[in-house]
Protein backbone atom coordinates (compact mmCIF):
# COMPACT_ATOMS: atom_id res chain seq x y z
CA UNK A 1 0.00 0.00 0.00
CA UNK A 2 1.49 3.34 -1.07
CA UNK A 3 1.69 6.47 1.08
CA UNK A 4 -0.79 8.13 -1.29
CA UNK A 5 -3.34 5.38 -0.59
CA UNK A 6 -2.77 5.54 3.16
CA UNK A 7 -3.37 9.31 3.19
CA UNK A 8 -6.44 8.88 0.99
CA UNK A 9 -7.99 6.34 3.35
CA UNK A 10 -7.04 8.54 6.30
CA UNK A 11 -8.85 11.49 4.71
CA UNK A 12 -11.90 9.30 4.09
CA UNK A 13 -11.96 8.35 7.77
CA UNK A 14 -11.49 12.01 8.74
CA UNK A 15 -14.66 12.84 6.81
CA UNK A 16 -16.81 9.79 7.59
CA UNK A 17 -16.22 9.65 11.36
CA UNK A 18 -17.09 13.29 12.23
CA UNK A 19 -19.77 13.26 9.52
CA UNK A 20 -21.38 10.27 11.22
CA UNK A 21 -21.25 12.09 14.56
CA UNK A 22 -22.95 15.15 13.05
CA UNK A 23 -25.71 12.92 11.67
CA UNK A 24 -26.09 10.99 14.93
CA UNK A 25 -26.54 14.32 16.69
CA UNK A 26 -30.10 14.29 15.30
CA UNK A 27 -30.68 11.41 17.72
CA UNK A 28 -29.23 13.44 20.59
CA UNK A 29 -25.88 11.76 20.13
CA UNK A 30 -27.36 8.38 21.18
CA UNK A 31 -26.38 5.15 19.50
CA UNK A 32 -29.48 3.91 17.71
CA UNK A 33 -30.20 1.25 15.12
CA UNK A 34 -30.06 2.24 11.43
CA UNK A 35 -33.86 1.90 11.19
CA UNK A 36 -34.40 4.14 14.22
CA UNK A 37 -31.91 6.69 12.91
CA UNK A 38 -33.76 6.85 9.60
CA UNK A 39 -37.04 7.34 11.45
CA UNK A 40 -35.51 10.24 13.38
CA UNK A 41 -33.92 11.81 10.31
CA UNK A 42 -37.18 11.71 8.35
CA UNK A 43 -39.50 12.67 11.21
CA UNK A 44 -42.24 15.24 10.80
CA UNK A 45 -42.19 17.89 9.52
CA UNK A 46 -40.80 15.93 6.58
CA UNK A 47 -37.85 17.73 4.91
CA UNK A 48 -39.49 17.85 1.48
CA UNK A 49 -36.57 19.42 -0.36
CA UNK A 50 -34.31 16.61 0.85
CA UNK A 51 -36.98 14.08 -0.12
CA UNK A 52 -37.15 15.55 -3.63
CA UNK A 53 -33.36 15.31 -3.99
CA UNK A 54 -33.38 11.67 -2.86
CA UNK A 55 -36.21 10.91 -5.30
CA UNK A 56 -34.32 12.57 -8.17
CA UNK A 57 -31.11 10.65 -7.50
CA UNK A 58 -33.02 7.38 -7.08
CA UNK A 59 -34.81 7.99 -10.39
CA UNK A 60 -31.50 8.73 -12.12
CA UNK A 61 -30.08 5.51 -10.66
CA UNK A 62 -32.90 3.60 -12.31
CA UNK A 63 -32.40 5.48 -15.59
CA UNK A 64 -28.66 4.86 -15.79
CA UNK A 65 -29.15 1.20 -14.86
CA UNK A 66 -31.81 0.69 -17.53
CA UNK A 67 -29.95 2.74 -20.16
CA UNK A 68 -26.22 2.94 -19.31
CA UNK A 69 -25.58 5.01 -22.44
CA UNK A 70 -27.21 7.99 -20.73
CA UNK A 71 -24.00 8.42 -18.75
CA UNK A 72 -22.10 9.21 -21.95
CA UNK A 73 -24.33 12.25 -22.46
CA UNK A 74 -24.20 13.58 -18.87
CA UNK A 75 -20.79 12.81 -17.40
CA UNK A 76 -17.81 15.12 -17.56
CA UNK A 77 -15.22 14.31 -20.22
CA UNK A 78 -12.47 16.09 -22.16
CA UNK A 79 -13.93 18.71 -24.48
CA UNK A 80 -17.42 18.44 -22.96
CA UNK A 81 -19.65 21.56 -22.80
CA UNK A 82 -19.66 23.54 -19.55
CA UNK A 83 -23.11 22.33 -18.49
CA UNK A 84 -21.70 18.84 -17.96
CA UNK A 85 -20.39 20.24 -14.64
CA UNK A 86 -24.04 20.19 -13.56
CA UNK A 87 -25.29 17.01 -15.22
CA UNK A 88 -22.26 15.03 -14.02
CA UNK A 89 -23.84 15.21 -10.55
CA UNK A 90 -26.76 13.11 -11.80
CA UNK A 91 -24.87 9.97 -12.85
CA UNK A 92 -22.64 7.60 -10.91
CA UNK A 93 -20.00 6.41 -13.37
CA UNK A 94 -17.91 4.11 -11.15
CA UNK A 95 -20.31 1.19 -10.88
CA UNK A 96 -22.65 -0.31 -8.31
CA UNK A 97 -20.51 0.47 -5.26
CA UNK A 98 -20.57 4.20 -6.01
CA UNK A 99 -24.27 4.05 -6.89
CA UNK A 100 -25.27 2.30 -3.66
CA UNK A 101 -22.96 4.33 -1.41
CA UNK A 102 -24.03 7.71 -2.78
CA UNK A 103 -27.73 6.84 -2.58
CA UNK A 104 -27.33 5.74 1.04
CA UNK A 105 -25.29 8.88 1.79
CA UNK A 106 -27.86 11.32 0.39
CA UNK A 107 -30.64 9.57 2.35
CA UNK A 108 -28.90 10.32 5.66
CA UNK A 109 -27.08 13.59 4.88
CA UNK A 110 -29.78 15.56 3.03
CA UNK A 111 -32.43 15.68 5.80
CA UNK A 112 -29.86 16.71 8.41
CA UNK A 113 -28.44 19.38 6.10
CA UNK A 114 -31.92 20.75 5.36
CA UNK A 115 -32.73 21.11 9.05
CA UNK A 116 -29.38 22.75 9.81
CA UNK A 117 -28.97 24.93 6.73
CA UNK A 118 -32.61 25.46 5.75
CA UNK A 119 -34.65 24.33 2.72
CA UNK A 120 -33.24 27.07 0.46
CA UNK A 121 -29.56 27.00 1.40
CA UNK A 122 -29.20 23.23 1.57
CA UNK A 123 -29.77 22.58 -2.17
CA UNK A 124 -27.77 25.72 -3.04
CA UNK A 125 -24.78 24.45 -1.04
CA UNK A 126 -25.19 21.02 -2.67
CA UNK A 127 -25.20 22.52 -6.17
CA UNK A 128 -22.53 25.15 -5.62
CA UNK A 129 -20.01 22.79 -4.03
CA UNK A 130 -20.80 19.96 -6.44
CA UNK A 131 -20.62 22.10 -9.58
CA UNK A 132 -17.41 23.74 -8.37
CA UNK A 133 -15.78 20.34 -7.87
CA UNK A 134 -17.03 19.09 -11.24
CA UNK A 135 -15.83 22.25 -13.01
CA UNK A 136 -12.36 21.99 -11.44
CA UNK A 137 -12.29 18.32 -12.45
CA UNK A 138 -13.22 19.18 -16.04
CA UNK A 139 -10.44 21.77 -16.09
CA UNK A 140 -7.89 18.99 -15.70
CA UNK A 141 -8.03 17.57 -12.17
CA UNK A 142 -10.10 14.54 -13.22
CA UNK A 143 -11.56 15.14 -16.70
CA UNK A 144 -13.73 12.03 -17.01
CA UNK A 145 -16.44 10.73 -14.67
CA UNK A 146 -19.46 11.75 -12.64
CA UNK A 147 -21.18 11.42 -9.29
CA UNK A 148 -22.81 13.47 -6.55
CA UNK A 149 -20.37 12.51 -3.78
CA UNK A 150 -18.51 15.80 -4.27
CA UNK A 151 -21.77 17.68 -3.59
CA UNK A 152 -22.50 15.50 -0.55
CA UNK A 153 -19.00 16.35 0.69
CA UNK A 154 -20.01 19.99 0.31
CA UNK A 155 -23.00 19.45 2.61
CA UNK A 156 -20.78 17.74 5.19
CA UNK A 157 -18.31 20.61 4.93
CA UNK A 158 -21.07 23.14 5.54
CA UNK A 159 -22.38 21.15 8.51
CA UNK A 160 -18.87 20.99 9.94
CA UNK A 161 -18.14 24.72 9.73
CA UNK A 162 -21.56 25.81 11.00
CA UNK A 163 -20.88 23.53 13.97
CA UNK A 164 -17.32 24.81 14.41
CA UNK A 165 -18.38 28.47 14.42
CA UNK A 166 -21.16 28.16 16.97
CA UNK A 167 -20.45 28.90 20.65
CA UNK A 168 -19.07 25.68 22.12
CA UNK A 169 -16.09 24.41 24.13
CA UNK A 170 -12.96 23.83 22.06
CA UNK A 171 -13.11 20.10 22.76
CA UNK A 172 -16.49 19.98 20.98
CA UNK A 173 -14.89 21.42 17.85
CA UNK A 174 -11.93 19.09 17.45
CA UNK A 175 -13.68 16.26 15.58
CA UNK A 176 -15.53 18.44 13.01
CA UNK A 177 -12.25 20.29 12.41
CA UNK A 178 -10.96 17.12 10.73
CA UNK A 179 -13.34 17.69 7.79
CA UNK A 180 -11.77 20.92 6.43
CA UNK A 181 -8.31 19.49 7.17
CA UNK A 182 -9.21 16.41 5.11
CA UNK A 183 -10.44 18.73 2.35
CA UNK A 184 -7.07 20.46 2.19
CA UNK A 185 -5.18 17.16 2.12
CA UNK A 186 -7.43 15.75 -0.61
CA UNK A 187 -6.77 18.82 -2.74
CA UNK A 188 -3.03 18.24 -2.41
CA UNK A 189 -3.69 14.70 -3.65
CA UNK A 190 -5.58 16.10 -6.67
CA UNK A 191 -8.79 14.44 -5.44
CA UNK A 192 -11.93 16.36 -6.44
CA UNK A 193 -13.71 15.47 -3.19
CA UNK A 194 -11.38 17.92 -1.49
CA UNK A 195 -12.72 20.70 -3.71
CA UNK A 196 -16.29 19.82 -2.74
CA UNK A 197 -15.40 19.72 0.96
CA UNK A 198 -13.63 23.08 0.93
CA UNK A 199 -16.39 24.74 -1.10
CA UNK A 200 -18.96 23.47 1.37
CA UNK A 201 -16.84 24.57 4.33
CA UNK A 202 -16.56 28.08 2.87
CA UNK A 203 -20.30 28.30 2.26
CA UNK A 204 -21.05 26.94 5.73
CA UNK A 205 -18.75 29.55 7.27
CA UNK A 206 -20.54 32.28 5.33
CA UNK A 207 -23.93 31.04 6.53
CA UNK A 208 -22.69 30.79 10.12
CA UNK A 209 -21.35 34.34 10.05
CA UNK A 210 -24.69 35.55 8.71
CA UNK A 211 -26.49 33.69 11.49
CA UNK A 212 -28.24 31.30 9.06
CA UNK A 213 -26.32 28.10 9.54
CA UNK A 214 -28.35 26.81 12.47
CA UNK A 215 -31.62 28.55 11.67
CA UNK A 216 -33.43 25.25 11.41
CA UNK A 217 -32.39 24.39 14.96
CA UNK A 218 -34.93 26.94 16.14
CA UNK A 219 -37.84 25.10 14.55
CA UNK A 220 -40.39 23.70 17.00
CA UNK A 221 -39.29 20.31 18.20
CA UNK A 222 -35.77 20.62 16.77
CA UNK A 223 -33.05 19.70 19.22
CA UNK A 224 -29.87 21.73 19.49
CA UNK A 225 -26.80 20.04 18.06
CA UNK A 226 -24.86 18.50 20.96
CA UNK A 227 -21.08 18.52 21.15
CA UNK A 228 -19.41 15.94 18.88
Amino acid sequence: MTLHTVILYGCAAAVVVPGTKLIQAEAGGRRVSPAELLRILWRRPVPWVAAAMVALMAAMAVVQTAAPSVMDHLQREPGAPWWRAVTALLVQTSGWVQLAFNLAAIVVIAPVAQRRLGPVWMPLVFLASGVTAQAVSMAGLSPTGGGDSVALCGLLGALATTHLLRPAPMTARLLPLLIPVAGLLLCTLSNNHGVGLLAGCALGALLAMRGLGNAAAHEPGQAQLPPC
